[in-house]
């Protein structure tokens, strides 16, 4: 069985390392196969990344991805090359991944921490699956701080809905890479796509990083970089009108 982290964050976006710092650290400290990149709204990132991972020929594989800002909540598409829309209606999100051929999971559900979706958007992505218009994945297995208050919830909730459950690290250092993952059969990208499709899924969890691995003042300055990674990416008058947008019609 393949071990894949599909949500990683670098200092582009709101975490603390580079992405060359997070091929090397997965490299030489993880047994992972598959990683992706999922900045806030900047697929760039994982692009510029995918090439540094081309050329010096790392041992595992790599997935495009991004976290994009829906008005309902975050969601994080995968085998993505053009960037998704932000700020958008989460149905037309979703659609919009999937005419790329790729697939999305719902991190951190029902976390009122930062910016999820929950139980209505859930209900109202059922009702609209008709269309083809359904969730590919739930992150079930988070152990960051953001998403464990929540997890019970999140999973007696997937119970009604039986989305393929996905575990991944949320990681904005490199220190929580692997702390989850996701587990699928094979070990390469293509296989972990095949999973996603067939549904064959497992999240697993490990040891969330303590206090005194990550540093003091890293772990502090993680709250600062978080506030500002969407505004500086959608601007702050845009940031602000979606909050009040996503209620109405």
């Amino acid at each position: 069985m393949g071990k894949a982290d599909l949500h990683i964050h670098t200092d582009q976006g709101d975490g603390l390392d580079s992405f060359a710092s997070i091929l090397d650290h997965v490299e030489a400290n993880t047994d992972l196969d598959v990683i992706a990149i999922t900045e806030h709204d900047d697929i760039t990132v994982a692009l510029r990344a995918r090439e540094l991972w081309a050329r010096r020929g790392y041992g595992f594989d790599f997935v495009v991805g991004e976290e994009v800002t829906t008005l309902e909540g975050h969601l994080v598409a995968l085998f993505v090359e053009e960037p998704i829309p932000s700020l958008r209606r989460v149905w037309e999100t979703v659609d919009a991944v999937h005419e790329q051929g790729g697939v999305c999971f719902i991190p951190h559900p029902m976390s009122w921490l930062t910016r999820s979706i929950g139980p209505g958007t859930l209900e109202r992505m059922r009702l609209r699956s008709s269309d083809g218009l359904w969730f590919d994945g739930i992150e079930l297995a988070n152990p960051s701080p953001l998403a464990r208050a929540f997890r019970a919830k999140a999973r007696r909730l997937n119970e009604r809905y039986k989305l393929p459950e996905v575990g991944a690290s949320d990681a904005h250092f490199v220190q929580a890479i692997a702390s989850a993952h996701t587990e699928f059969a094979g070990h390469t990208a293509a296989d972990l796509r095949a999973a996603f499709a067939a549904g064959g899924l497992a999240a697993r969890e490990q040891r969330f990083p303590r206090l005194r691995d990550v540093g003091l003042a890293r772990a502090f300055s993680l709250p600062i970089v978080g506030l500002r990674a969407t505004p500086r990416q959608l601007g702050w008058r845009r940031t602000a009108w979606s909050f009040v947008s996503r209620y109405l019609p």
